[in-house]
Formats: structure tokens, C-alpha cells, sequence
């Protein structure tokens, strides 16, 4: 003898459609709230991260106080308003100065350069630039670890750069962690 109770089809479907609900709610509120899931398109930010990678930035790593510090590497949105992401390293912070001297960064005349130990080969061509600029409060001058190719806070309009040069700290998603496409690997 079956015992088994038979429940009806209106109640088998509606229990699959909140769980693929319930699913869908998590999976926006984890995308929204906790990470930013980002690409590189390109190659600006070789060796660092290769393009076509995928990656996960935590959106928490810059609230509660925690500012965003010199070498991180970020996701935000672009400077000039679009909802284009891009990735890059932070290399000044708000109110420093920054002195690029034949490639080179010195922050607030500095005798030594920056330590730039990822960088993926030595300056050359349009990175020999010679710039000298004061970072905005609130803003942050970005570079890609691959100078020779990377858009970022060095190029002027003129030249494709952004319409603002800085990243403003409400266009910071967050800090890039970790990889997972094509390979799993961590940030530094």
C-alpha cells in the first residue's frame, strides 16, 4: 500500500518558482552589495592580470573607513560617466603631488622613484612623458601595470585620455581580489 500524498501541480510550481527566486535574489544582492565581477578587455594591465581575465573585487574593502591605499588594484567606473569598468593600480593618493619624470613616478619630490616592481617591461615611447600634477581631494591617479599600453590618469584629452583625468573615490566599486577566469589566482 502507497501512502505517499500526492500534491498537486499549482503547488509543485510555485514551490520551483520560489526557489529559482530565492536564487535570483541572492545571486543580484551578492553582485550588487558584496562584489563587482569585472574583465580586462585589454592588455594594460599585463603581467598583473592578462586579458580576457575575469575577477572579483569586493565592494566592502572601502566602506567602513577603510580607504583605498597606494599599489591596490581597483574597479571603478570610468571618470568621464559611462558604466564602462575599468581596472587599474592606484598610484597617488588625494592632495599628493605627482612627478613622472622619463617614465618614472616620484610622489611629493621624492629623490627615489616609486618601487614599481610588476611593472611588465621598462617605460618607452608615450610613457616617457614628463608630468607634474596635484591630486584632488577625494581623488586618486590610476595606472595600468603595463605603461606602454594602458589607458589611464597620465593621458590628457587631447590624446583619448578621460574628460577627468582622476578617479573620484565614488567611482571606486572596489578592490580587485582574486581571478577566476581562465585560471584562479590572487591579486597582488
Amino acid at each position: 500500500m502507497d501512502t505517499k500524498i500526492k500534491r498537486p501541480l499549482w503547488r509543485e510550481i510555485l514551490s520551483w518558482g520560489i526557489m529559482l527566486g530565492s536564487a535570483v535574489l541572492i545571486a543580484w544582492f551578492i553582485n550588487t552589495v558584496i562584489i563587482v565581477n569585472a574583465s580586462v578587455p585589454t592588455g594594460s594591465m599585463r603581467n598583473t592580470i592578462q586579458e580576457g581575465t575575469r575577477l572579483v573585487a569586493w565592494r566592502m574593502s572601502y566602506r567602513f573607513g577603510n580607504e583605498p591605499q597606494r599599489l591596490d588594484v581597483i574597479v571603478f567606473e570610468s571618470p568621464d560617466g559611462t558604466d564602462i569598468l575599468y581596472v587599474k593600480r592606484i598610484i597617488g593618493l588625494p592632495g599628493e603631488r605627482i612627478d613622472i619624470i622619463n617614465g618614472q613616478v616620484f610622489i611629493d619630490g621624492a629623490t627615489e622613484p616609486l618601487d614599481e616592481w610588476y611593472l611588465m617591461e621598462p617605460p618607452a615611447g608615450s610613457s616617457l612623458i614628463n608630468l607634474s600634477l596635484t591630486i584632488p581631494e577625494n581623488s586618486y591617479f590610476v595606472m595600468g601595470d603595463n605603461r606602454n599600453g594602458s589607458r589611464d590618469s597620465r593621458q590628457e584629452i587631447s590624446s583619448g585620455g578621460w574628460h577627468n583625468r582622476f578617479v573620484h573615490i565614488d567611482n571606486i566599486l572596489g578592490r580587485a581580489s582574486f581571478t577566476y577566469f581562465p585560471r584562479i589566482g590572487r591579486i597582488r
